[in-house]
């Protein structure tokens, strides 16, 4: 409260009355708590909202806070996202953006789906700092580090982990072998983390924890898997793999995300991102995967992390034979592990 009455005497306002305070949970973060906070101005005919974020207990697990704090800052700078308006010790203040969240439908609407493909475009393209390299990699790598030993030697074994670190390497050397594009991405582009400006029909993108440089078809595949959950329905955490987009629904995506610069795309750019995306599906889901299992240790929101896990585990293995082009012996061998461990 402290931190909000500063916030508000930097606005302009002043909070006399605590009781004037009007606190309102927002539904579907997993990571965070967010809430919407507003109080009467100055004048006393209107409100002033900001957004205040309480960060989830052990989630400094999955990235470094001070780090997440800076690309928050320098995206701003750029002109992306809200503005930071206070820190405390469990959360910050950010300004509150005026426009809607985006619900699981709207995804799939044409004209929203083109402006969050040409919206990913620009977010792809921005300098930001750091090293221009793939941090997807270390990233599952280190995680699975953690998921060992949180894990008990029951979900070691049910959900596959030691041989995880022999996926992750055939992962790496076979989606590395070809010059991919790298960007910086968002790398968790679910629908709560996109608003839509119904006056100027804008896109702005939010929540940056685990943003980072990687190849931009990996960020594409993340927001295609997305399309499959809906975290405002009960139970939230259920996946519904039917909904997955179709292959002209992705292609039509890809196309509209190329020619958003003006410059029209071959036909086989298009090609070969829409097939690098659907490629790096299956990295999403080990990430994913693993974020839940390590979630359902740390995280204490209601939310089903481990059943979510187990959906994106088992998703990975049953398409892994045909986009890695497997050989039927080892198809084979892929069946017969899904089906004792997941």
């Amino acid at each position: 409260m402290e931190v909000l009455a500063s916030v508000a005497s930097d606005l302009g306002d002043a909070i006399d009355d605590m009781e004037s305070v009007q606190v309102i949970p927002l539904s579907g973060a997993m990571t965070n708590e967010v809430f919407q906070v507003k109080w009467p101005t100055k004048n006393g005919d209107a409100y002033r909202k900001v957004l205040v974020r309480l960060y989830g207990e052990g989630v400094e697990i999955f990235f470094n806070r001070e780090e997440e704090i800076r690309t928050f800052e320098c995206l701003s700078k750029h002109g992306q996202g809200p503005r930071l308006l206070g820190r405390f010790t469990t959360g910050r203040v950010e300004e509150f953006i005026h426009a809607r969240t985006l619900r699981a439908a709207d995804l799939r609407d044409p004209e929203i789906s083109a402006s969050v493909a040409a919206k990913m475009r620009e977010f792809h393209n921005l300098h930001m700092p750091g090293e221009k390299k793939a941090e997807l990699w270390k990233r599952m790598r280190n995680w699975l580090v953690q998921a060992k030993s949180l894990c008990s030697p029951k979900d070691i074994k049910k959900f596959g982990l030691n041989n995880l670190d022999v996926e992750i390497n055939i992962l790496e050397k076979k989606l590395s072998e070809e010059r991919q594009e790298i960007g910086f991405c968002h790398n968790d582009l679910q629908y709560g983390n996109i608003m839509l400006d119904e006056n100027t029909e804008s896109i702005t993108i939010i929540d940056y924890e685990y943003a980072s440089y990687n190849p931009v078809a990996y960020d594409l595949a993340n927001h295609f898997c997305e399309m499959v959950a809906d975290y405002h329905t009960e139970p939230a955490h259920v996946l519904d793999y039917s909904k997955y987009p179709g292959l002209e629904e992705r292609r039509r995506f890809v196309q509209t995300y190329l020619s958003s610069e003006g410059k029209k795309p071959s036909n086989a750019e298009v090609e070969q991102l829409l097939n690098d995306a659907e490629k790096y599906t299956l990295a999403n889901h080990l990430f994913w995967g693993l974020w839940g299992l390590i979630s359902s240790y740390v995280n204490k929101i209601d939310f089903d992390y481990k059943e979510y896990a187990r959906q994106r585990f088992r998703q990975y293995w049953l398409r892994k034979p045909a986009l890695l082009e497997l050989s039927a012996a080892q198809d084979e061998i892929v069946d017969a592990f899904v089906a004792s461990v997941i």
